[in-house]
């Protein structure tokens, strides 16, 4: 995507909605069953700060750090996840401007996950095969309750 349309502003706007209705602390348009590269976060404590990136994507990563992560798309599941410490990412504001930005910790974590599933992944695919088992068991479980 080489410009933002007002599809893209909205979307996003809407996003953002979702997200902070949700308690989450960044959203992909994937998530919402968009096939465009939008992401939206906001991590800070009086949700005041909206970020937007619009076609992103990770041009440069370091370090090492694990980090508890949880997902609006598995709801109630944690598990920790071993991702880069600091990213550099490239992406487009809701004006279309480009711009870099290089983040560590919290906002790196969030970036990278978001990241993924615009690319099709979520974080319960970085765990071991067992741990992954536990996960879909446990889901399954909150399936059949949810349908009592």
């Amino acid at each position: 995507m080489e410009s933002v349309t007002d599809y893209e502003r909205q979307l996003a706007a809407d996003m953002l909605e979702t997200m902070y209705e949700a308690r989450g602390i960044g959203l992909a348009a994937t998530q919402v069953n968009k096939g465009v590269r939008v992401v939206v976060m906001d991590l800070s404590e009086g949700r005041d700060e909206p970020r937007f990136f619009i076609n992103p994507e990770i041009v440069d990563r370091s370090g090492s750090q694990t980090c508890e992560e949880g997902c609006l798309s598995v709801p109630g599941i944690y598990a920790e996840v071993e991702r880069a410490e600091k990213v550099t990412i490239r992406a487009l504001d809701l004006d279309g401007e480009a711009f870099e930005l290089e983040a560590d910790g919290l906002l790196a974590v969030c970036i990278q996950h978001e990241i993924d599933h615009l690319d099709g992944k979520v974080f319960v695919d970085y765990l071991s095969p067992l741990k992954r088992r536990m996960v879909e068991k446990r889901l399954r479980k909150q399936q059949r309750a949810a349908k009592v």
